[in-house]
């Protein structure tokens, strides 16, 4: 039986019957009756998109804390545990403050509808705001415009990373009507800093933008970022820095690290937050090189990494890590759920895979059942098959190629079970 914060976030499950269900009605009446934490909390920086959200968010942490600020920041989902959520001026919530803080919100709550992000989206906030520190770094859980977090009348600055196709059954099924979500962040008068968005996306976000009279702070515009001769180069108006790489892998961190870079400057910050926010920053499960643990140990000459992202622009992202890795026989291991685009994620790794074992994630009511996965990858032009578990995968690829790379990845669900269980 779950005990503590367990307990009560098991029992918070039941307060609504879905899962996700978009408005900001019922945040609205329960930070009421807390007292409007959501109105006391450190200067806020408020940052949407389809990915790159938890990496940027990351960066610019880095940053801040480099400059010898304190730092709140939330973020979705958990990948071990859920106190991975809340950290509060820089550290992950106690177990303790987690509790009590719980219990506040299910009992100003009482017996009325709430979803479970809702819920534990106001305990965040409580805790904001009864622990000082300098910044808040929120990340949207789902979408924006009436996603848990947007709240916040007035943050001081609004990101949003590259929009793409996800989660199209909540936020419409184009790229301009999910960007019209995402834009739901932009505040009147509140500088908003843009990642590269296709044209349709970039537009709406711009008209948003316009109406709201929010400055825009735009790649390609207003700040530029690239990487050369295995440095990376941003340049805005200020001029121009000469960076390491990122130590987060991919080229798709370069963008991420535009924003970050761009949101500290804006904000002030100098070459000490900028330098420490391309190289300090921590962001697991984002291609992670796994180096300890029972899964390193079954397969000690395997070169063991894991990878949550799950849609398309996540696979185009994973294969262009791929491809500028060192040449080594690739084996994927994929595990995904049955609510994603299982071909549009597969089909830009076909040609970087020697082989994938499909997996169904343990323990997850809407994992997709590993020969469902196996024939999408099959379709999408790799070689595939089905294991019992990831274990038995690495397992069979370690008997038969020692020496291969090996990529847990399709989705953060088996992202965090990895971790869990591999220590």
């Amino acid at each position: 039986m779950p005990t503590g914060s367990d307990a009560i976030l098991e029992r918070m499950m039941t307060l609504h019957p879905k899962v996700i269900d978009l408005t900001l009605d019922r945040m609205h009446r329960l930070l009421a009756r807390l007292g409007n934490p959501e109105k006391a909390i450190p200067p806020v920086i408020h940052i949407a998109g389809t990915n790159g959200k938890g990496s940027t968010q990351a960066m610019i942490r880095a940053g801040l804390e480099a400059a010898g600020a304190s730092v709140h920041a939330y973020t979705s989902p958990h990948l071990a545990r859920f106190h991975e959520r809340i950290r509060l001026a820089g550290d992950l919530i106690s177990e303790d403050l987690l509790t009590e803080l719980l219990d506040e919100c299910a009992a100003a709550n009482g017996t009325d509808s709430i979803t479970f992000f809702e819920i534990t989206t106001a305990a965040a906030f409580l805790a904001f705001a009864r622990t000082p520190a300098d910044w808040t770094l929120l990340e949207v859980g789902l979408g924006g415009r009436l996603d848990a977090t947007n709240v916040v009348d007035a943050p001081r600055l609004t990101i949003i990373t590259p929009v793409s196709l996800d989660h199209q059954q909540y936020l419409g099924d184009t790229v301009g009507a999910i960007a019209g979500e995402k834009a739901g962040i932009i505040k009147r008068s509140v500088p908003v800093i843009v990642g590269p968005q296709t044209e349709d996306g970039l537009a709406v976000i711009e008209a948003k933008a316009a109406r709201m009279g929010a400055p825009v702070l735009a790649h390609g515009q207003h700040w530029h970022v690239w990487a050369e001769r295995n440095r990376l180069i941003f340049q805005d108006e200020n001029g121009l820095l000469d960076l390491p790489l990122p130590n987060l892998p991919g080229p798709h961190q370069i963008e991420n690290a535009g924003a970050a870079l761009m949101a500290l400057r804006h904000l002030g910050f100098g070459d000490t937050a900028c330098e420490a926010a391309v190289t300090r920053a921590f962001w697991p499960a984002r291609m992670q090189r796994l180096r300890h643990g029972p899964l390193v140990d079954m397969a000690p000459q395997v070169e063991l990494w894991l990878d949550g992202g799950h849609n398309p622009a996540g696979g185009a992202a994973v294969a262009a890590t791929l491809a500028q890795m060192p040449a080594r026989e690739t084996h994927l291991i994929c595990g995904m759920l049955n609510t994603k685009d299982v071909k549009g994620y597969m089909e830009p790794l076909a040609g970087h895979a020697t082989h994938l074992h499909a997996v169904s994630i343990p323990g997850e009511k809407n994992t997709l059942p590993a020969e469902v996965t196996r024939d999408a990858a099959r379709a999408a032009g790799i070689d595939a098959t089905t294991a019992d578990s990831v274990a038995a995968a690495l397992s069979d690829i370690a008997r038969h190629t020692p020496y291969a790379r090996v990529l847990i990845c399709g989705s953060l669900y088996l992202a965090g079970t990895i971790l869990r269980e591999n220590g």
